[in-house]
């Protein structure tokens, strides 16, 4: 009796304890409070989680294109004195940026704006601080052209340059097979805006905006209300958390009080020639916002709490509390995404 009674006490030990596991599970799901639920239901009505891609009808995503865009974005030659690339000012394995308040040219001299990250930058409005540019294929040809950036003389110049160049010239007739003539200045933008537009990151706040409640952590999810409740969100929203609109530098004082910028940027004005444009610049997207440092249109402030500190003031008219500017510090970094390999890493047959 002894041997049977044994496996059946078993048995049901086990089927007690595949039951406390299960209900173990349930109470985990149903511990999320409903002041947790709302609050990711009104996240889910501010900001909108990244897509896969950047698609564009009038640039369609092919793999040749791709292929192409990334050897264009790491090669120096496309600079004047072969000193500078895309990736020179915008390194991809630095999320996208060099990390320095402005950026060195091809020859030696430093520009008058930080340089932006370059990932999810197709998902933006516009392009450039001052939104010159309508679209990362656009915003592509400047630079090059540019004399304080890569230098290159002429569209003339590098088309001349890149046509002595077998693999290139190949590679162009892969990307464009319907052109009869495919290496032009306009596909060299298609092609690296192509390349951009795979340049997505999500993140774990992507995770929490598709329902994960894990996904951030209590300090995090205290950022978010104060992020919210501050107002951040007036100019902070979407998919992007910004890099859809301008906005006035300083709705509450000048800027140059608080970040001591040694330049004297009027922003959009110098585009436009209006007044009303006045120190009004594109409002950065804050996705990745941790390892973009130094912040601003200037690259004047270097600590991110600060940066915080300084836009509460600024823009809200706002004090914020050491704890305040912490928690939404957190927040932000919650933002931090993922670089795939895929984008990062230099292609092995850059073609030299």
């Amino acid at each position: 009796m002894k041997k049977i009674i044994l496996p059946i006490g078993l048995l049901f030990m086990v089927f007690v304890g595949c039951n406390n596991q299960k209900d173990t599970k349930h109470q985990t799901v149903t511990t999320v409070s409903q002041n947790e639920k709302n609050l990711l239901l009104q996240a889910q009505g501010l900001f909108k989680s990244l897509p896969d891609r950047a698609e564009s009808t009038e640039n369609p995503i092919t793999a040749e294109k791709v292929k192409l865009g990334k050897l264009l974005f790491f090669d120096t030659r496309l600079s004047k004195t072969g000193n500078n690339s895309c990736n020179s000012c915008h390194n991809l394995a630095t999320f996208g940026v060099d990390n320095l308040a402005t950026s060195k040219g091809d020859a030696g001299k430093f520009g008058d704006r930080n340089s932006p990250t370059v990932l999810n930058a197709a998902l933006h409005a516009t392009q450039f601080w001052d939104g010159r540019a309508k679209d990362v294929e656009e915003q592509a040809g400047g630079p090059i052209l540019n004399p304080d950036e890569m230098a290159i003389p002429s569209k003339e110049f590098l088309i001349k340059k890149l046509k002595g160049i077998t693999e290139y010239v190949n590679l162009f007739k892969l990307a464009y097979p319907s052109e009869k003539a495919p290496l032009t200045y306009l596909n060299i933008q298609k092609s690296i805006g192509v390349f951009e537009r795979t340049m997505i990151t999500p993140s774990p706040f992507d995770n929490y905006l598709k329902g994960d409640y894990s996904a951030l952590t209590t300090e995090q999810l205290s950022g978010l209300k104060t992020f919210i409740n501050s107002g951040c969100i007036s100019c902070h929203g979407g998919t992007l958390l910004g890099g859809s609109m301008f906005q006035k530098f300083g709705v509450f004082a000048d800027y140059r009080t608080l970040t001591l910028s040694k330049n004297n940027d009027e922003g959009r004005k110098k585009v436009t020639k209006s007044d009303a444009d006045k120190d009004m610049f594109k409002v950065p997207s804050l996705r990745n916002i941790e390892k973009t440092s130094p912040y601003f249109h200037d690259g004047s402030i270097k600590d991110l709490k600060q940066a915080v500190v300084i836009m509460g003031k600024l823009q809200l008219n706002k004090n914020l509390a050491d704890a305040e500017a912490g928690e939404i510090v957190a927040f932000l970094n919650s933002l931090t995404g993922t670089v795939s390999d895929e984008v990062k890493s230099p292609p092995k047959d850059l073609v030299q």
